[in-house]
């Protein structure tokens, strides 16, 4: 306790905590009427309109990346998981799979619309990932699509019918389901408000400001590694960093574009190839790096 102390500027252990608490809530209570909000949305949409969203991404053809690209935005926690059970059917292409990978956001898109004013930075993440989906959907299924083996590029092979994809739970009402999401995440917001909070308090913000500036166009790098992980919690992390001004928009960017939800655990359970597998996060953590160094090159 007495080495902490010092080291804090004589700032106790207990008093660190409890300045990180009570900033971690006053940082969290005003995001949940917006996430409540916005997961009440996504909850409609999950439980009316999800077939519609998988014929449509089925039915793309060798265009589906474009579909994708605009359907991946969706704030749906399974439309990834969807897309890699179509994937592993061969329904749908390497390029359409890549580009619902890259724009799915999973739980940031509802963290930023807490905070309004952060909506201008959501507007240009959404048209950023969406860019980059439909590029990378283009090269893979329009210009490589000949250097690649049959069975890696996919499509057009299987059928709708044979693909056992992720449905929803109807079990709670639309209302019940939000306002369980709201609190589940609300509470994985306040816990890292908190965590960081201690963090920051305890290292000190000008410490920490120091470290990531000297980061420079490593930050995507760890970023997209971060994202890998298909959990809820990493995308948390990444937005969070994000809105506390740890991470540069091309570093959550990055982050973001490799965080497919569940989308990567469900490919490896379902597609049997581990080579293909390999090959999909590889080109999803390459394609991410490069978009987030680009963003940072040109200053966006």
């Amino acid at each position: 306790m007495g080495i902490l102390a010092v080291a804090t500027g004589g700032v106790g252990f207990g008093e660190m905590l409890q300045h990180a608490a009570i900033h971690g809530i006053e940082d969290t209570i005003p995001m949940l009427p917006f996430l409540f909000v916005a997961y009440l949305f996504i909850e409609w949409i999950e439980h009316y309109h999800s077939s519609s969203l998988q014929k449509t991404l089925s039915g793309g053809g060798k265009w589906g990346f474009i579909p994708g690209a605009v359907l991946g935005c969706v704030p749906q926690c399974g439309f990834s998981a969807m897309a890699a059970n179509l994937y592993a059917s061969r329904v749908i292409t390497l390029g359409t799979l890549l580009s619902v990978f890259l724009v799915t956001s999973d739980e940031a898109v509802p963290l930023l619309i807490a905070v309004p004013q952060q909506w201008p930075a959501l507007v240009m993440l959404i048209v950023c990932k969406i860019i980059i989906g439909i590029f990378a959907g283009f090269i893979l299924d329009k210009i490589l699509t000949k250097y690649l083996p049959a069975d890696l590029v996919g499509g057009y092979t299987g059928n709708l019918d044979d693909c056992h994809c992720h449905h929803h739970e109807e079990k709670d009402s639309v209302w019940l389901a939000a306002i369980k999401h709201t609190i589940r995440i609300g509470l994985f917001v306040l816990i890292f408000n908190v965590v960081f909070g201690f963090f920051v308090e305890w290292i000190g913000e000008q410490a920490i400001s120091a470290f990531l500036q000297n980061q420079g166009l490593w930050q995507p790098f760890g970023a997209a590694l971060v994202g890998l992980i298909p959990n809820c919690a990493s995308s948390i992390l990444l937005t969070q960093l994000y809105l506390s001004g740890t991470l540069g928009f091309g570093a959550v960017l990055a982050g973001l574009c490799t965080n497919a939800g569940v989308g990567l655990a469900v490919l490896f359970r379902v597609n049997k190839s581990i080579k293909q597998n390999l090959f999909v996060v590889m080109l999803l953590y390459t394609i991410s790096v490069i978009a987030g160094i680009l963003v940072q090159i040109l200053g966006i």
